[in-house]
């Protein structure tokens, strides 16, 4: 056999009887002959609790020092794992993101992996011993430590799957794969046996939560296999890779909805050339992502430009915005975090012209007001108002016939 990269999510590992469970399930794979790198998150809720302590001591937290005290979060969990495992007669080490050598660049809170420098898990693998890695962290170029932000510990075992050119990177969560759906909305979701990077990376970027974007991105530039699985089951989970094995792909693969972004309007903006540039090099200096941008059509020589962006960057970004504003001679600007985002994706659909016009149909029929859109190849998404957003996935689910059998997605969850 070959090298095994196994994760663990929160609530994998969300108590002394769950980290028990998952000791079992990694000496498992071991005496199947396996080599076992495996990458923990932090217990339960322990990152949320730390974050809360945070905001109680400052509004916003100094970078660097946010990252020292959510690092903490992964390390206890890689220590208590290697003691069950240890306790159960097998020789495991733990190591910290940067004893792993989890390079990184010197953001804080949302690092980048540059490099990684295995040297330290091949010569534990070396000899025999099982590795246990924290997850979600890393340490710059100027030794500082880092984290990688949401989804980070995904980042982390996709990473060193491919520096350590593994079989597989088995994902474990509290789902039993990539749904249609989510099974929390709709409970007749279908599990999907293969879907492929292409596809995934979509649902990510649409707020899926069963696998971070950069995970996966890292996946398709390294031809990581990834199986996205239970921890609570033994069931198949689902794969991702370069290609799915069908004769004909699916029209629509999946619906996915993201409550996690805000819409900010720039209102009376000259509508000259460079104007959209200045604005969006400034937003991207203070490190914040941009999703969806609509500009209106221009009248008297100035127009409206709309945005999204991640909610959590909102208070942050807002000096920045106003500063912009009175950079340009905008008029101003308005924040608007009652919004959610409605995606349809599949492989399928850069063939057929007739989807969007069916969405934008369905929505209309059931009274759903669409306020800004955006597609790429293989995907739709529309802006609606928060309230609307289950009700939108449900129809839209319905409406392209991606039900299932009730799923048990979530068999065990606590």
């Amino acid at each position: 056999m070959g090298i095994v990269v196994q994760k663990y999510g929160g609530t994998s590992v969300a108590g002394v009887e769950r980290i028990k469970v998952v000791a079992e399930r990694i000496a498992k794979s071991a005496a199947e002959g396996n080599d076992m790198v495996v990458v923990v998150s932090a217990m339960g809720k322990a990152t949320d609790e730390l974050v809360k302590l945070a905001n109680e001591i400052s509004t916003v937290p100094h970078a660097r020092e946010m990252d020292m005290l959510l690092s903490a979060g992964e390390r206890i969990s890689m220590a208590l794992l290697s003691m069950a495992l240890n306790e159960m007669g097998h020789d495991a080490v733990s190591f910290t993101g940067s004893q792993a050598g989890i390079m990184t660049d010197a953001s804080h809170t949302k690092a980048r992996i540059v490099e990684v420098r295995a040297h330290r898990i091949e010569k534990a693998l070396a000899a025999g011993r099982i590795v246990i890695v924290a997850g979600f962290q890393g340490v710059s170029s100027e030794k500082d430590i880092t984290t990688l932000g949401r989804g980070g510990s995904d980042t982390t075992a996709v990473a060193l799957a491919a520096a350590l050119n593994a079989e597989v990177c088995e994902i474990y969560t509290d789902v039993t794969g990539v749904y249609t759906a989510d099974p929390r909305i709709i409970p007749n979701a279908r599990k999907l046996n293969e879907v492929t990077y292409e596809e995934m990376l979509e649902m990510a970027a649409s707020g899926a939560g069963v696998l971070s974007l950069r995970s996966v991105e890292f996946a398709r530039t390294h031809g990581v296999v990834i199986h996205c699985r239970s921890s609570f089951t033994d069931q198949t989970g689902t794969v991702i890779k370069e290609e799915v094995e069908q004769v004909e792909k699916a029209l629509v693969t999946a619906v996915s909805q993201d409550t996690s972004e805000a819409m900010i309007r720039v209102d009376g903006v000259p509508d000259r050339p460079g104007v959209a540039a200045r604005i969006f090099s400034d937003i991207a200096k203070e490190r914040i992502n941009v999703d969806m941008i609509v500009q209106n059509i221009s009248h008297d020589g100035k127009t409206d430009l709309t945005f999204t962006m991640p909610k959590e960057d909102l208070i942050r970004s807002g000096d920045a915005i106003r500063r912009i504003v009175a950079d340009i001679g905008a008029e101003g600007f308005s924040a608007d975090s009652d919004i959610a985002k409605l995606s349809l994706i599949g492989a399928g659909m850069k063939t057929d012209p007739g989807v969007a016009a069916e969405m934008f149909s369905a929505l209309a029929e059931a009274g759903i007001n669409i306020e800004m859109i955006s597609t790429s190849s293989i995907r739709i998404s529309c802006v609606v108002r928060s309230m609307d957003i289950n009700r939108a996935v449900t129809i839209i689910h319905e409406h392209f016939g991606l039900a299932g059998e009730p799923s048990m997605a979530s068999v065990g969850q606590p």
